[in-house]
């Protein structure tokens, strides 16, 4: 077998048997394909595609590729979700404790952010003492004792990926849905859950800019979920704005505790999608409605029992849970900048990517990934779609420790801003379940 012959088989828009992605999967992640010849079937495949079929195959030829987690000990209690990348997206921090306050295993692996999309683990980094690398042995045990452990990426779960979606990420090959699609579930597949929910973002500060872009992949992971006998649904959720009004990493640290403690201001549209997604959780794994799977989640949420979970969770990981009493205590910016709107109106949209973007430069996010982060570094929104604001009145606040010029982050914020003379139309929240 040839890589010369796969790539020009999938060039010229073959369909790769079996056998051909499996040793592709194992030439390059062992090191004897070079990156030129992965680059260019990357490139073959963003053109033309994969079938179903394929996409199946490549997904659990990247999930064999490393390690796997075992996780019958908790049968069909064990659950994972994943989200596809967003800007102020902290829904892990509540749904993980929620989920276990509803009695369900998460045993969750989660990543780092890069460019003005976060990352769990970074956020959890910003908790002093959290640890995001736990002994085999240890993480389980945790599970087990308490229903939630939330650690990094293994070293050599799913090493395939890490390769191609390096690769991926420098030769433009990233948006392609049979690519992402392969590259999510192997991961969700290895981390060994069997009732998966995805989070699939929809919009300007998401990979998917169309519900039907976003639906169409949804539909890509819910069938290879199918296929490799796990329970997947995924939710399409709103990401032409900001999730909540904090983006950085200890600010949506406290955004997450201050809507665990059930704060009268806490974000309504944070606070219905963890409702959402957890209820979508307890229904794959307990077998309920799913509106009886909601109600329960949002009873678990408002009753404190997930506040509860979540102070045994980051105490067990070895964090200090004395913010957990005062949020604005953890990692206090050392100076910030208000934003002002240049006149009075609505607030018609607020671009997510460009917020994103803006916490980038504050210090918040990487352009590569080994670049360090500023864990206070972020941006606050004092106004979101459809609320009035008058001239000189504050849009949003920029906050770092390592950035002296506000500049540049500012003139990116405010531009991500529109204001108009009218209400803008309600956007809706989620647009859809996405079922096998």
């Amino acid at each position: 077998m040839r890589f010369y012959d796969i790539i020009e088989k999938k060039r010229d828009g073959g369909e790769l048997t079996e056998s051909e992605i499996r040793w592709f999967v194992d030439e390059y992640t062992s090191g004897r394909a070079p990156d030129y010849q992965a680059s260019a079937l990357l490139m073959a495949i963003y053109l033309r595609g994969m079938t179903d079929a394929e996409t199946a195959v490549l997904t659990d030829a990247m999930c064999r590729s490393g390690d796997t987690l075992d996780l019958s000990r908790f049968g069909a209690l064990a659950v994972d979700k994943h989200s596809t990348g967003g800007v102020g997206d902290k829904t892990t921090l509540i749904v993980a404790p929620l989920a276990a306050a509803l009695g369900l295993k998460v045993a969750k692996m989660s990543g780092r952010g890069l460019g003005h999309t976060g990352g769990t683990v970074d956020k959890l980094e910003s908790i002093p003492g959290y640890r995001t690398a736990l002994p085999a042995d240890e993480f389980m045990a945790q599970v087990e004792r308490i229903g939630v452990a939330v650690i990094g990426q293994s070293g050599n779960l799913v090493p395939a990926d890490k390769k191609l979606y390096a690769l991926r990420d420098v030769t433009a090959t990233v948006s392609s849905i049979p690519l992402i699609a392969s590259s999510i579930m192997s991961k969700k597949l290895a981390a060994g859950a069997g009732s998966i929910v995805l989070d699939v973002k929809v919009g300007s500060g998401a990979f998917m800019h169309t519900p039907q872009e976003a639906e169409k992949l949804a539909r890509t992971m819910v069938e290879i979920g199918a296929r490799c006998s796990r329970k997947v649904s995924a939710l399409l959720t709103n990401m032409d704005l900001p999730l909540g009004r904090a983006v950085g990493n200890a600010l949506e640290v406290r955004e997450a505790v201050e809507m665990l403690r059930g704060e009268t201001n806490s974000d309504a549209a944070l606070r219905e999608i963890c409702v959402a997604l957890a209820g979508q959780m307890a229904a794959l794994a307990l077998g309920i409605d799913h509106t009886e799977a909601t109600n329960r989640a949002r009873r678990a949420l408002e009753s404190g029992a997930a506040l509860a979970k979540f102070r045994e969770w980051i105490s067990a990981q070895g964090g200090d849970c004395g913010f957990i009493d005062r949020p604005e205590t953890l990692c206090p910016a050392s100076r910030r900048e208000t934003v002002t709107a240049p006149r009075a109106g609505w607030v018609h949209s607020v671009d997510a990517a460009g917020i994103g973007k803006a916490a980038m430069l504050l210090g918040a996010g990487r352009e590569r990934k080994e670049d360090g982060i500023d864990f206070s570094a972020g941006v606050l929104l004092c106004v979101k779609n459809g609320e009035r604001v008058e001239a000189g009145a504050p849009l949003c606040e920029l906050l770092s420790s390592t950035v002296e010029d506000f500049s540049g982050a500012a003139e990116t914020a405010a531009a991500a801003f529109v204001i108009s003379d009218e209400p803008a139309p309600e956007q809706r929240l989620i647009y859809g379940i996405v079922q096998a």
